[in-house]
């Protein structure tokens, strides 16, 4: 048998593909830079175009002359990198038996995915602009604190399209005790859900992440935070102390909150 034969190409699309799967921020996050990186240390220049300056008209007067467009640079540092490495006892069996592979590869993205989440997570509650700790009132539940939270992103003017919250299980299960919640005929009830929301209230689609604590909710929208993550190695190799074929693979990834309005944590007392 010859590692040579391994087929990275393919091999890497697959643990991609199985790792995004897993992923609740880093579907969440804008990832319109992804494309360009190719190893951990890139740095990714995002250019943020100043606001537009809007004057109210006169037909009497004279336009003003048009104000030049200016960008700003910001950086995304792809500087968070986690590897996989696992042996198997024949490569080329394996891959014969796609199942065999297609298991480790999701093992692997499983994993790889907890990796990408929890540096997410660390990113938003290190850079948001919006942090909060909320003390909830007697008789107050879970969904009361959703309508604050509405509030709080209203008053930001963060945009209305596309608002996320997420929550961690054990407040996913507080909030369907909430009959306004479940109710078959309730008004923020939708029974056409996409993939991966559990509930939708209050303007917002809401989503599980078995990596937040029980204490931290985290309301975005998709313009918040950008990502850009990617299997950028993937190799088979014969284990030198053994006579294992093994295949180790690399995923990289820079996280940033670039629009800070967007973007809320609140932690609950």
């Amino acid at each position: 048998m010859s590692v040579a034969t391994f087929i990275p190409e393919v091999w890497s699309a697959r643990l991609q593909e199985n790792l995004r799967k897993n992923l609740v921020f880093g579907s969440l996050c804008n990832r319109a830079w992804e494309g360009e990186i190719s190893a951990y240390g890139d740095t990714v220049h995002i250019n943020a175009l100043t606001d537009i300056t809007v004057k109210p008209y006169d037909p009497t007067q004279d336009l003003d002359a048009p104000e030049a467009l200016t960008t700003t640079d910001r950086a995304l540092v792809i500087n968070h990198g986690a590897y996989c490495n696992f042996s198997l006892n024949d490569v080329d069996a394996a891959q014969a038996r796609a199942d065999i592979m297609d298991a480790a590869m999701r093992s692997a993205a499983i994993r790889l995915a907890e990796d990408v989440e929890g540096y997410v997570i660390d990113t938003i509650t290190a850079q948001a602009t919006h942090k909060e700790t909320v003390t909830p009132g007697e008789g107050d539940t879970l969904f009361d604190l959703l309508t604050h939270i509405k509030m709080r992103m209203d008053g930001w003017l963060a945009p209305r399209h596309g608002r996320a919250l997420v929550m961690s299980s054990a407040k996913e299960a507080e909030l369907f005790k909430d009959s306004r919640l479940t109710h078959a005929g309730s008004a923020v009830g939708d029974a056409a859900l996409v993939e991966g929301v559990i509930a939708r209230a209050c303007g917002f689609d809401i989503y599980v992440s078995h990596d937040l604590d029980d204490h931290t909710l985290i309301a975005l929208t998709p313009d918040a935070v950008t990502l850009a993550q990617q299997v950028v190695k993937l190799e088979a190799y014969r284990r030198e102390k053994g006579f294992d074929d093994c295949v180790k693979g690399l995923s990289v990834c820079g996280a940033k909150v670039v629009q800070p309005d967007c973007l809320g944590v609140f932690t609950v007392a």
